[in-house]
């Protein structure tokens, strides 16, 4: 249920959780309905994979079952995530090398390519860890989403994937091969999607 009829009636939005596994879920059932209270279901996908990926974060680098919270605002053209923990332990600042190693946080990693923005800072109870998405995201930045979460799915029924994360071109190759055995089951054909594919690819970053 909504917590508001009206944006100016609740702008921030508190979802206290326990740092599990099972908990994810329920996470991303509460953004889904809070941005749908607000107008602002354009970013769903988005800001429900960011939510899974900062709870994700809490349970890896803070600790299972630890407290911590989860805060959505509405701004200007953004959605505003924070995940609040008690440890004072900052992400590693992301960068191309330190994309390519799990330790450094292969979660910042996927949110720094969707956001508009995000940092961290240290609180007086710990940190939080926050992330902006405009609610008015490119066509690239819709698709770099769309990739994201098709990846996060893969990763959880892939076990290649799930313990290499540290190659990125081979796993979207992965993805990309069982598309194309998929699509030639079906009776489509693969040499002509692939190439549909690339043009499209060529012209948008163009």
């Amino acid at each position: 249920m909504c917590c508001c009829e009206r944006e100016e009636a609740c702008p921030r939005y508190v979802v206290p959780f326990q740092a599990a596994p099972a908990q994810l879920s329920e996470l991303r059932r509460a953004v889904r309905s809070q941005l749908g209270c607000w107008g602002a279901s354009a970013v769903t996908e988005e800001a429900e994979l960011v939510a899974t990926e900062l709870g994700a974060n809490v349970i890896k680098h803070v600790g299972r079952d630890v407290a911590a919270s989860l805060v959505l605002e509405l701004r200007e053209g953004r959605v505003r995530l924070e995940a609040h923990d008690r440890s004072r332990v900052l992400p590693t600042p992301v960068t191309k090398e330190c994309a390519d190693r799990d330790e450094c946080g292969r979660g910042m990693h996927l949110i720094a390519a969707m956001a508009y923005d995000w940092g961290s800072v240290r609180t007086a109870t710990g940190k939080v860890v926050w992330c902006e998405l405009s609610l008015k995201p490119t066509e690239s930045a819709g698709r770099i989403g769309r990739a994201a979460a098709v990846l996060s799915a893969y990763r959880q029924c892939d076990g290649t994937l799930s313990h290499d994360p540290a190659a990125p071109d081979e796993a979207v190759t992965d993805v990309i091969t069982d598309l194309l055995h998929w699509l030639a089951v079906q009776g489509g054909d693969p040499d002509g999607a692939l190439g549909r594919a690339q043009m499209h690819y060529d012209a948008e970053v163009a």
